[in-house]
């Protein structure tokens, strides 16, 4: 939809018909809704609070008598003020200066601070007065590279970036020389002294904590310089050469220990696998059960075959079993009945005749 057919008056009904209630305009809506293929976007209307605070302030000294020379240079000032505010006049200083939204204009009379101006057009006195436009917007201020000692005597090289912004442009101005080159050699300063406390791996593991506190450190003092720090970024930790590779060695050979400790660990789990093995299989019950399948074993064969069984005496008895047949018979022989864990009936070695 277009402005055009946005801005077009609603078409004439007849009577009796139903009238769409009006669209709002302007003043009067609190929202616009903008209908795509798709989806509504919703226009909210700009609020007062949302807006720049107002910093519009005129001294009470503002007519201090300056003498018969300061009113013979402001009478003066005055006028070629009126004569370069006509646009072809361009041998006389313009007095209307644009001060942008964002921004707070200082102005003063004789070197005398005496008013603040909101952004919009300001008339100024060309002869005597002068004025300093103030940036209260949100500053990015990139804090140079710089070398720190940790706790450990680690030397590491820091980035860091920080988020300010002016909340009293007489104080900013003022009061401090330059603003911007006190703020950096401030965070500096912190920044060496929070890294000093800390270990190299505090500093790698807990950037956002160390950040955040040289950002409480630094705020409590640009308060008094008229600034309000949000923020301080830590970008980059920077090592020497040595450094890395000496990081690298101990990473690795902490992975190697742990490798091996793994190792280890299995090599025990299984000793402790086999012990458990070992006693199960010299159980009777288990000899027997291998015992039955060695006699499987030699059973599929349909030669002759030389049988040892188990007497209830201990001794062992050859028995010979002669086939022609595919199917060799068993040979059953009593079993001892004293065994607590042993084959307690010879029909299990009735299997055999199945082989």
């Amino acid at each position: 939809m277009n402005g055009q057919q946005m801005t077009q008056a609603a078409p004439l009904h007849k009577s009796g018909e139903d009238v769409p209630p009006a669209r709002p305009t302007g003043t009067t809506a609190r929202a616009q809704a903008v209908k795509t293929q798709d989806r509504t976007i919703v226009v909210e209307p700009l609020k007062r609070s949302e807006m720049q605070q107002s910093y519009a302030q005129v001294m009470a000294d503002e007519h201090t008598d300056h003498g018969a020379y300061g009113s013979f240079v402001s009478c003066l000032g005055s006028m070629m003020g009126s004569l370069g505010a006509i646009p072809i006049c361009f041998c006389c200083p313009n007095p209307y200066v644009n001060v942008q939204q964002g921004t707070v204009a200082l102005v003063s009379r004789f070197g005398k601070f005496y008013r603040s101006v909101d952004p919009g057009l300001v008339k100024v006195n060309p002869m005597t007065e002068s004025i300093n436009i103030v940036d209260i917007r949100v500053q990015l201020l990139n804090i140079p590279r710089q070398t720190v000692t940790t706790y450990d005597s680690v030397n590491i090289e820091i980035d860091s970036v920080l988020y300010f912004h002016i909340n009293n442009p007489y104080v900013a101005t003022f009061s401090v020389a330059n603003v911007r080159n006190a703020l950096i050699e401030r965070a500096q300063t912190t920044l060496r002294q929070i890294a000093g406390g800390r270990t190299l791996q505090s500093m790698i593991t807990e950037r956002e904590a160390v950040a955040n506190e040289v950002s409480e450190l630094v705020d409590a003092v640009s308060e008094t310089w008229g600034l309000v720090c949000l923020s301080l970024l830590i970008k980059d930790i920077h090592f020497s050469a040595d450094l890395q590779q000496s990081l690298s060695s101990a990473a690795a050979a902490k992975r190697i220990g742990e490798s091996k400790v793994i190792a280890a660990k299995a090599e025990v789990d299984a000793a402790k696998l086999m012990r458990e093995a070992a006693d199960i299989l010299n159980s009777q019950a288990a000899l027997q059960i291998r015992q039955l399948e060695a006699y499987q074993s030699i059973a599929r064969t349909a030669n002759t075959k030389v049988l040892f069984l188990p007497m209830g005496n201990g001794m062992s008895t050859p028995h010979t079993s002669t086939s022609t047949s595919s199917q060799p018979q068993p040979i059953i022989e009593d079993i001892d009945d004293g065994q607590e864990n042993g084959i307690r009936t010879a029909s299990q070695y009735a299997q055999l005749s199945q082989l």
